[in-house]
């Protein structure tokens, strides 16, 4: 049987959820999925609130509770430093989920000397980056390891089980602890009520009853546990880092230290057969403060583009003209650069990216022309239209910077009471324009709360005095309601009218203003 070690972080959930100051350290915090209970910290435990408690039930209970949404990406993210810290001390270090980490107990305990050594290396290790509360378990198996981490005491936070004694060490816990409800509650109305008792079963038995998952199970709370450890295989390091020495505070100047950095970066990932499709670029200035982007590509990033996306993330920090800003040079900063980091976050295989035998296609030949533009005029000087779902037809276009992957948060497929009926006009104007809706005498014409039309429109005109369309035929009015609960409420209509030169327009009545939104062309 395979020595394990099992370090265990309490409430990780919580701890993330502090660290990305969500919350206050101390206050009673509770991490909710599924309106439910995942995680809670010790003030919150002391008010009664447990995990797999519903949200008003917890609420109930402490009033106080500060309730923070289930994030496993931040929880990965955050994570990720102590993993480092682990894996520089030991290797085959595997990451059950965050705040849960098991290896080997066997090397750790040669280099350092014994078992319990090696878990007071790596706890001092991890408390040294303000994790307090850090519980190591050593038995046979991952399973006994992972208990005896969870029940030692806060105070003495390293528990290990001798070699051969395992099984006795789990006899006394719950079937619950197997983490299969529906065995446990089974187990239960048989009499089985913990480990020892479903160990002294027969295996053959338990198999035939339970099959290969309860067979699994009775292993298991038979310190039998036969699960191998699978070590993560920790990612190549393809941070760069540039140190600045005197600082730099002008634009060109650091677009120029930087291109060393950005073909650095491209070469180290073409020798690993990769590319970049999303970089984060992070900056330390003079007086320590720290900004970072990121950054999306919908290709690939060579490391001229590396080099553009540094120059635009620092446009934004300029100095207003006549503040150290040359003609020929480029603007300064508000404050010099110390330090320039540039890390890929998302990376491809170089394979999918390569050009086809007889050149790159005619879209390539656009993106070189665009990104050129772009390069010249700015970031946000050449923007591409993507489909976005919504009621009103300024919510389903969004403008996005060409060479960015779109994050559309309003799916297209997703239905959309309200919206305007098919066909779409095909001219939104960017801005509203007043307009007079008028019947055949002229008077202005309104819509009721049952959505009748007042009269029937005869003619239209801009707001600001104009030559009147006459209204040959209409069709609507198409309301809008929304959020209709809160003081954001929005109430509109839409009517579609034909002018006498048979254009189409989609005219709207928010309130008591008519607006023309668009054309149909």
């Amino acid at each position: 049987m395979q020595r394990t070690l099992v370090l265990w972080v309490p409430d990780w959930p919580v701890i993330a959820a502090v660290r990305e100051g969500l919350a206050a350290a101390g206050a009673p915090i509770a991490v909710m999925a599924a309106n439910r209970v995942m995680a809670c910290s010790p003030a919150a435990r002391a008010e009664g609130v447990r995990a797999g408690q519903r949200r008003r039930e917890a609420q109930s209970l402490c009033t106080s509770l500060v309730v923070v949404p289930f994030d496993e990406g931040r929880d990965h993210r955050l994570f990720a430093p102590i993993i480092d810290i682990v894996e520089g001390l030991v290797a085959g270090v595997q990451v059950v989920r965050p705040g849960l980490l098991a290896l080997a107990a066997r090397g750790p305990a040669r280099y350092y000397g014994g078992e319990k050594a090696a878990a007071l290396a790596l706890r001092g290790a991890v408390r040294a980056d303000d994790v307090v509360d850090t519980r190591i378990g050593i038995a046979d198996g991952p399973f006994a390891a992972e208990l005896a981490a969870r029940t030692v005491a806060a105070d003495q936070s390293v528990q290990i089980v001798p070699s051969g004694a395992s099984g006795p060490f789990l006899a006394p816990f719950s079937v619950t602890t197997l983490g299969d409800p529906d065995l446990a509650t089974l187990l239960g109305r048989l009499g089985v009520r913990t480990l020892g008792d479903f160990a002294a079963l027969p295996a053959e038995a338990v198999r035939d009853r339970f099959g290969a998952a309860g067979a699994h199970r009775h292993a298991l709370a038979g310190a039998a546990d036969a699960t191998p450890l699978v070590p993560r295989t920790p990612p190549p390091d393809l941070e760069r880092v540039l140190e600045l020495e005197p600082p730099l505070d002008r634009v060109d100047q650091l677009a120029f230290a930087v291109r060393q950095l950005a073909d650095e970066l491209v070469e180290a990932l073409t020798s690993r057969l990769l590319v970049a499709t999303a970089i984060r670029i992070g900056f330390r200035d003079e007086h320590g403060t720290e900004t970072e982007r990121a950054w999306l590509h919908p290709r690939s990033f060579r490391a001229s583009e590396i080099v553009d996306r540094v120059r635009w993330q620092l446009s934004g920090e300029t100095r207003t003209a006549g503040a150290r800003a040359d003609a020929d040079r480029g603007p300064g900063l508000r404050s010099a650069i110390t330090r320039v980091r540039i890390v890929p976050e998302s990376v491809d295989d170089l394979a999918h990216h390569e050009p086809g035998l007889w050149g790159g296609p005619p879209d390539e030949r656009v993106h070189h022309a665009l990104s050129r533009v772009q390069s010249l005029l700015g970031h946000d000087a050449v923007l591409t239209a993507h489909r976005a779902g919504g009621r009103t037809l300024a919510e389903r276009s969004v403008l996005v910077p060409w060479g960015d992957r779109a994050v559309i948060t309003r799916p297209v497929e997703r239905p959309w009471p309200g919206a305007l009926p098919q066909p779409a006009p095909a001219t939104v104007f960017p801005s509203r324009h007043a307009v007079t809706v008028v019947d055949a005498q002229g008077a202005a014409v309104g819509i009721d709360d049952r959505m009748r039309l007042s009269a029937a429109p005869a003619g239209f005109a801009p707001a600001a005095g104009g030559t009147t369309r006459p209204v040959t035929s209409w069709a609507g009015p198409w309301p809008l309601d929304e959020q209709w609960w809160s003081i954001r409420r929005r109430r509109l209509h839409r009517l579609q009218v034909v002018d006498a030169a048979g254009v189409a327009w989609l005219l709207v009545l928010e309130g008591t203003s008519w607006w023309a939104e668009a054309r149909y062309d």
